[in-house]
């Protein structure tokens, strides 16, 4: 039962990871971009300190809620599912954070099409974490079945 459950709830965390990231990607990147560039910086600065911590938080629940699922059933695609929900960590670090740097550091006053640009890339980006949040969700699904 105990077993049932940390499966199910690394699922869920998993799903929601990949929804929040989903969501992003298919709904609040577009709206912003649609601002001119100064309200886009200006939108994207609290979004993503709010983001951050949520996808983070999400994250690192489902890889111990994975680890302690593959751990418990001794079927690897546990560990193999944990490690794709933790593997937006080192993309964000290696990848992201420099552009994140660049746009958390630029006031917004000072907005440009260059601002703009990062920010379209930022959202490329970000579809990885999208992607692999999805492939997280769907090897503990299929590790559930």
């Amino acid at each position: 039962m105990l077993s049932a459950l940390i499966q199910n709830l690394a699922l869920i965390t998993a799903a929601l990871f990949a929804g929040a990231a989903i969501y992003v990607n298919a709904a609040e990147q577009p709206a912003r971009l649609a601002l001119d560039d100064q309200a886009l910086l200006a939108e994207w600065k609290p979004s993503y300190a709010y983001g951050k911590l949520m996808q983070a938080s999400l994250a690192l629940i489902s890889t111990v809620l994975g680890l302690l699922a593959g751990y418990l059933t001794g079927k690897w695609a546990w560990v193999a599912g944990a490690a794709l929900i933790l593997a937006p960590w080192p993309w964000t670090i290696l990848v992201i954070m420099p552009v994140n740097k660049v746009l958390e550091a630029a006031p917004a006053e000072a907005a440009s099409a260059a601002t703009r640009r990062l920010i379209e890339k930022w959202g490329r980006l970000h579809a990885v974490r999208s992607a692999f949040g999805v492939a997280a969700t769907l090897v503990y699904l299929l590790s559930i079945l």
